[in-house]
């Protein structure tokens, strides 16, 4: 028996934060530690006591308790850092994170340069074990033509692992983005998507076949159709997967019923995820735990997940 299925079994939440974990999925603004930002700024920034009924509650808890006072280049920084803090106190090992491409003009000055070295200096003064797997962030409301111009600004650098689209899964249809994703194909990029949070199975197949997904974040929409379960687990797409946050969302009833476990034992390749730890209060090694107390996976599941996640998959 491994030490960290002991640890599980011991519901030791300080034990289990010892052993290396991937995070595959944390939006570094609201990925960062509670401590951390309040030493910089005295800024109490709580948690949501109970589930939101709507994604506009939680934009506004965001413009509540980020909104002004993490305004510009300097606060834009402190959040980077917070999210490597955050990530060395929870035993995070491997950790993908990036900006939104608005944020190359917003907070650093139209200078590619600049932003790289914002997470690279981050990683390298606080957690310099952890592996940054350096993302480019798409909102799904964007227009096509603006995206690209401010992609055209990220294209041929080689210090980015991956690209995400995010935001709104009904504002546009997927198919707008293939165009984006064929040059980050070209680019080397390991292409993701968040679909099926939201959406329904069916979006999580054709997000994979326009997009050539390597991997879904969220994708939990998957289980409700059997067909798509296998169209997933036969192409070996990834889903990086966020259970407190889906429960807080109210995108699943309970975490014993959430859908990573049938998913996992139908052959799915899952990972598990913080999402925006700010909001959510509950790192990787509470999600481990949490899913682990409810029934939904055993120790040894867990342990094996845990293991897959930190395989490099190319």
């Amino acid at each position: 028996m491994s030490d960290f299925i002991t640890a599980l079994k011991q519901r030791n939440l300080e034990k289990i934060k010892l052993y290396p974990k991937s995070d595959l999925h944390n939006h570094f603004v609201l990925g960062g530690s509670r401590r951390y930002l309040h030493q910089i700024t005295g800024a109490e920034i709580n948690p949501i006591k109970k589930p939101l009924s709507s994604m506009n509650e939680m934009h506004a808890w965001n413009q509540a308790n980020i909104g002004q006072t993490f305004e510009g280049t300097k606060m834009r920084k402190e959040l980077i850092r917070a999210t490597f803090q955050q990530a060395k106190e929870d035993g995070v090992t491997v950790l993908e994170i990036g900006e939104d491409v608005w944020g190359l003009g917003e907070f650093f000055h139209n200078n590619i340069d600049e932003l790289v070295e914002a997470f690279t200096t981050a990683q390298r003064e606080i957690a310099p074990d952890i592996e940054l797997r350096l993302q480019i962030g798409l909102s799904r409301h964007c227009p096509i033509d603006y995206l690209e111009d401010c992609l055209s600004h990220f294209w041929g650098n080689k210090a980015f692992y991956s690209i995400d689209l995010y935001g709104d899964e009904l504002a546009q249809p997927i198919e707008n983005f293939k165009g984006i994703y064929r040059r980050a194909k070209k680019e080397g990029l390991r292409l993701k998507a968040h679909v099926g949070e939201w959406g329904t199975a069916e979006d999580v197949r054709r997000a994979v076949e326009e997009l050539e997904l390597d991997e879904v974040q969220h994708g939990i929409a998957a289980i409700n159709d059997e067909s798509v379960v296998r169209f997933i687990a036969d192409h070996h797409i990834r889903l990086n997967i966020t259970p407190t946050s889906n429960l807080l969302l109210g995108r699943v009833e309970s975490m014993s019923k959430h859908p990573i476990g049938r998913l996992y034992r139908s052959g799915v390749d899952v990972t598990i995820n913080s999402d925006d730890i700010l909001i959510f209060d509950s790192d990787v090694s509470k999600e481990y735990l949490h899913l682990y107390e409810s029934g939904c996976l055993t120790a040894e599941e867990l342990d094996n997940i845990r293991i897959s996640g930190l395989k490099p998959l190319y």
